[in-house]
């Protein structure tokens, strides 16, 4: 299953069934609309211009450089919460780092595809996940199906939640983000601007194949009511908090032989634990380069020559589960 194959998102397993309609999404930018929420206000001083900037037809990456251009900056003093998708018209923040508080005209930034909605000076740089969530419009169009099924639908998704599997947006235009990670892991040089949204590509096919294998044995449902697996991460709501049933260690191992186990209190031969799980979902696909050193950077964590232990490098970093189950994909 390849994330950036369009047959192979389609063939996700779905937790409701069947879809219940048909319709068209994103005939035009217009019909998906992304908010992203702050999770802070600007302290109003600071060396950071804080811009809020409504985008259509436009990716975070493609606009963090021009915002670069245009503060004639490196793109190392740009700062934003998260990527947004390009087929849609999305609002979002971006920090740019100006020593001496002296920005450009604003309205030279400005364009049909760009506009400025807000800007305030900031103590800091704008850090990835600074953000409380985001706001989704959608508009469907030509839709095909019964209202009664779909008004069930939307009951049962209310109630249960669904599976948030990464789109096609993720894996880049040609479908090919995937393969050029493997690549990068390989020890293929590439651009700085092109490591992170490479490494976001892996995280996501990652996140995929485990969130698939936990829909198709009904383990995914639980942990909307805190249910977990055996040695399973979690993130307290609204913090980046991080705790677990048991503390985080796990091991990193650069031999052939099987550990003994993967994770604390979770062996690695458990079918229901996280390590059981990554390998189910990745281990047709995954080949020798998941299992490389190489795939180690993808963790964002540091790691202890001595005792091959992987420590978290930042809070921000291990607060997602998946970092786990990148690790657990890694080991055999």
């Amino acid at each position: 299953m390849s994330g950036g194959d369009e047959a192979g998102l389609n063939e996700l397993p779905r937790a409701h069934g069947a879809p219940a309609l048909r319709a068209r999404i994103r005939s035009a930018p217009e019909d998906f609309r992304v908010e992203e929420l702050p999770s802070f206000a600007a302290s109003g001083s600071g060396e950071h211009l804080l811009l809020t900037v409504e985008k259509r037809g436009m990716n975070t990456a493609f606009a963090a450089k021009r915002l670069a251009q245009w503060a004639g900056v490196g793109e190392v003093a740009i700062g934003y919460a998260g990527l947004k998708d390009r087929h849609a018209v999305t609002v979002q923040r971006f920090s740019v780092h100006l020593p001496k508080r002296v920005a450009p005209d604003l309205a030279s930034l400005e364009s049909d595809e760009l506009r400025v909605l807000e800007h305030h000076w900031h103590a800091k740089k704008l850090p990835r996940g600074a953000l409380a969530g985001n706001r989704f419009v959608l508009a469907l169009r030509e839709v095909e199906g019964e209202r009664d099924r779909i008004e069930q639908r939307l009951q049962e998704i209310s109630a249960h939640g669904v599976p948030n599997y990464f789109g096609e947006q993720r894996f880049g235009r040609d479908g090919d983000n995937v393969a050029n990670a493997l690549a990068m892991f390989a020890g293929r040089r590439v651009r700085r601007e092109q490591r992170s949204l490479l490494l976001s590509a892996a995280r996501s096919e990652l996140f995929n194949r485990v969130l698939a294998a936990r829909v198709r044995d009904g383990s995914w449902s639980g942990l909307r009511d805190g249910v977990g697996l055996d040695g399973e991460v979690w993130s307290l709501a609204g913090s980046r908090s991080v705790f677990g049933p048991e503390p985080w260690k796990v091991l990193w191992w650069w031999n052939d032989a099987p550990p003994a186990r993967t994770t604390t209190g979770a062996s690695s031969s458990s079918a229901s634990s996280p390590a059981g799980l990554a390998r189910r979902a990745g281990a047709s696909q995954s080949g020798g380069a998941w299992n490389s050193p190489r795939f180690f950077p993808l963790t964002g964590q540091r790691c202890d020559p001595g005792t091959k232990e992987i420590v978290p490098a930042s809070a921000e970093v291990s607060s997602s589960a998946i970092q786990q189950v990148i690790i657990s994909a890694g080991s055999r």
